[in-house]
């Protein structure tokens, strides 16, 4: 998992780098659209702006070329991963599950025990720490948060999935089923996207199970 935690490791630097050249930028009353998208577009207007004093001029050069060597490493990285995703079926199958790209499921299928490990889906995402804690007492039941046992990345990449699935469902792209579709009317979104990471899961320790894939967007949030 050398690749992956460099990978990570790297994106937090570009980060810092970015929001310091912003930063930098806006003292000199340069400021440039919001968005990871829009930084080397930043860069360029401030590199290109000759009234800038020499001195900053050459800062930001120094800081430009940090910027770019950060971005040249993490597009070797990402092109590793994506070279074992086409090889790799487990990894091919779980990233047709919607909102899991095929970087995620790279690193799901890397990191992930052997499905076998686990009598259910259920099992594998309670491993994950996407089951609630159980505060039951008196005959009363009672869940908490999710337990965030095992795997953080793991539990990272589903949440993040069922996020960017529920963004597209919002925006009228995909339709939810009837279960989705009254979660979310009981539910608050951070809530539904666990409950929905938790049905990932299962998906997909049943595809690394039983092979198969996920071929439309609703067999991912069927009840």
């Amino acid at each position: 998992m050398y690749a992956d935690d460099r990978a990570r490791a790297l994106v937090s630097v570009k980060s810092q780098l970015s929001n310091a050249f912003r930063s930098y930028a806006a003292e000199f009353g340069i400021v440039g659209a919001a968005g990871r998208q829009n930084v080397n577009a930043l860069i360029q207007r401030v590199l290109e702006d000759e009234s800038l004093p020499e001195l900053a001029l050459e800062l930001f050069r120094f800081q430009a070329k940090e910027y770019a060597a950060v971005e040249a490493r993490l597009e070797e990285i990402e092109a590793r991963l994506m070279k074992w995703h086409r090889e790799n079926e487990a990894s091919r199958r779980i990233a047709t599950i919607p909102g899991i790209e095929p970087i995620g499921a790279t690193l799901f299928s890397m990191k992930a025990p052997p499905a076998e490990s686990f009598r259910s889906g259920r099992d594998f995402a309670a491993w994950i720490g996407l089951t609630p804690r159980d505060h039951s007492t008196g005959g009363r039941m009672r869940h908490g948060g999710i337990t965030k046992t095992g795997d953080a990345a793991l539990r990272s990449v589903l949440i993040v999935g069922a996020t960017a699935l529920l963004r597209h469902i919002r925006a009228g792209r995909h339709k939810p089923t009837n279960w989705l579709a009254a979660l979310l009317e009981r539910k608050p979104p951070k809530l539904v996207a666990v409950a929905l990471a938790n049905k990932f899961a299962r998906i997909a320790w049943r595809l690394m199970v039983s092979g198969g894939i996920c071929s439309r967007p609703s067999d991912s949030v069927a009840a």
